[in-house]
């Protein structure tokens, strides 16, 4: 586990540096917060269960990608891209894979923007490249995305069509929230 702990510090450290450097390029903050954590075994355990691969480290290693993670949160859907556009440009922080469920939500109304990223790790005796998962949405995202976390998976209730559906229209709406948001941002005065 210490190459993945090392990876969180260096991607903390280049995030809060993005985040510094961000601020001064706009006339505001444009990341609200950053989160960020190491998967515990059990979750480990429970996605390779998931994927019906057995618990190895050449299992973990290949197939796992988020045992390292961080959330970022920004103000306006504009800041979201304008944040993967300088995450991609480093040359610390090395994007692999990228899934935009802004523009392409899930079924479920989920948006989010993920990034499977490589992050270089040097230990005494030799240099990894992790990966890790970085998610950036805005505050609407993030706010519609714990509430059904904590509805969906966390109460135990039993979930019918009429939630789903009032899911998928309450993201809608933080949707159309969002784009006001930006358009209000955005207008020439």
């Amino acid at each position: 586990m210490i190459k993945y702990i090392a990876a969180l510090k260096v991607l903390e450290t280049q995030l809060d540096i993005l985040s510094d450097d961000f601020k001064y390029i706009k006339d505001y903050n444009p990341i609200e917060h950053i989160k960020t954590r190491i998967k515990s075994a059990d979750s480990i355990i429970d996605k390779l269960e998931r994927k019906n691969l057995d618990f190895t480290i050449d299992n973990i290693e290949n197939n796992i990608f988020d045992i390292v993670g961080a959330r970022i949160i920004c103000s306006f859907e504009t800041d979201v891209y304008d944040l993967i556009d300088v995450i991609k440009k480093s040359s610390i922080i090395k994007v692999i894979k990228e899934k935009d469920y802004i523009k392409n939500p899930k079924d479920s109304g989920y948006r989010s923007y993920h990034l499977i990223v490589e992050i270089p790790v040097e230990l005494i005796n030799d240099t990894y490249k992790v990966k890790a998962e970085i998610q950036i949405r805005t505050m609407a995202m993030d706010l519609w995305a714990s509430l059904e976390h904590k509805i969906k998976y966390k109460s135990k209730k039993i979930i019918d069509d009429y939630v789903n559906i009032t899911f998928k229209q309450s993201s809608e709406l933080l949707y159309e929230l969002d784009n006001t948001m930006d358009n209000i941002l955005n207008k020439e005065s």
